[in-house]
């Protein structure tokens, strides 16, 4: 499966703008975000369960600590901390718990990261899915920005329910079924969709998105 490029974003960005009156209200207020992304692998699989149903800043946070106490973020490397070293570092039980899980399964062949990006978009969020503490919301931030696949959309992700709700002024933040009703606007683009929205939603409020 090919990547999405830079210049294949900036393109469906345009094209977006073009035939939708609230993306282009986006472009013109905040401009084309970076289009960032993130290396794919089992480091960045830890840093998306680090900053489940918590803030950015702080799975980021935890994060540093992690890998200036390993150096490297590798399956083996995860297994040698105690559990009391790694809630040290900002870990919770549970989140310690799909760490290690996720360790043990790619040392046992489980699960292979780096074939992931010859699988389609369904096969990827299935055998994802299937690893303890992976789910929608993990799986799909995976596809968008490590596999950089263009037609993702997160809809158990609350910032960009949130961004949707400003960016189309509806009566209320949008539940997941909703959303997904709602980004069939924006296909075959809606990672471009979903990036632009999060864009939105971070630049209203001083923040900026960044690969880590």
């Amino acid at each position: 499966m090919t990547p999405q490029s830079k210049k294949a974003f900036a393109a469906a960005v345009t094209r977006l703008s073009k035939g939708d009156r609230e993306i282009a209200g986006i472009v013109a207020r905040h401009g084309v975000p970076d289009f960032w992304h993130r290396p794919p692998g089992f480091s960045t699989m830890v840093l998306f369960i680090l900053e489940q149903q918590v803030s950015l800043a702080s799975g980021a946070a935890a994060f540093k600590r992690l890998r200036d106490r390993l150096g490297e973020v590798t399956p083996a490397a995860i297994l040698g901390p105690s559990d009391e070293e790694l809630r040290a570092d900002g870990f919770s039980r549970q989140k310690t718990r799909y760490v290690r899980e996720l360790a043990h399964a790619v040392l046992r062949g489980d699960i292979d990261l780096d074939g992931l990006s010859s699988q389609n978009d369904e096969e990827v969020r299935r055998r994802l899915i299937n690893l303890v503490g992976i789910g929608p919301w993990t799986a799909d931030v995976y596809l968008l920005s490590c596999l950089r696949r263009p037609d993702i959309w997160p809809v158990q992700d609350r910032a960009l329910q949130v961004a949707t709700f400003e960016a189309l002024s509806l009566p209320e933040v949008p539940q997941p079924d909703t959303l997904r009703d709602i980004g069939e606007r924006w296909r075959p683009h809606r990672s471009t969709a979903a990036r632009l929205l999060w864009h939105s939603y971070l630049s209203g409020r001083g923040r900026k998105e960044t690969a880590f």
